[in-house]
């Protein structure tokens, strides 16, 4: 399923959204479960939930209907964290 998940984000889904300077990598595919994650424009968009909704889980659906779910993997960098932590520490 791997592959054709791949496939199909390769051929459908990023062209998409490429329109709109986004990205998508697939982190993880098991037991129907795809997750992935949102790149360049799409990373932190207040649209992320209706673009995984509307787009990525019903074009993977549409071409692979063993897939149940997509999940969006979401991650802050180290860099981000550190700063962070430099920001609060200095508030003290």
């Amino acid at each position: 399923m791997l592959n054709r998940v791949n496939e199909v984000i390769d051929k459908i889904i990023r062209p998409k959204l490429k329109e709109h300077y986004g990205d998508i990598e697939l982190v993880e595919v098991k037991a129907g479960i795809v997750k992935v994650k949102f790149l360049g424009a799409c990373s932190g968009c207040p649209s992320a939930k209706f673009t995984l909704e509307d787009i990525v889980l019903r074009d993977l659906q549409e071409e692979i209907p063993e897939v149940k779910e997509v999940l969006l993997v979401t991650e802050v960098s180290q860099d981000l964290i550190d700063m962070a932590k430099k920001i609060l520490n200095k508030e003290k």
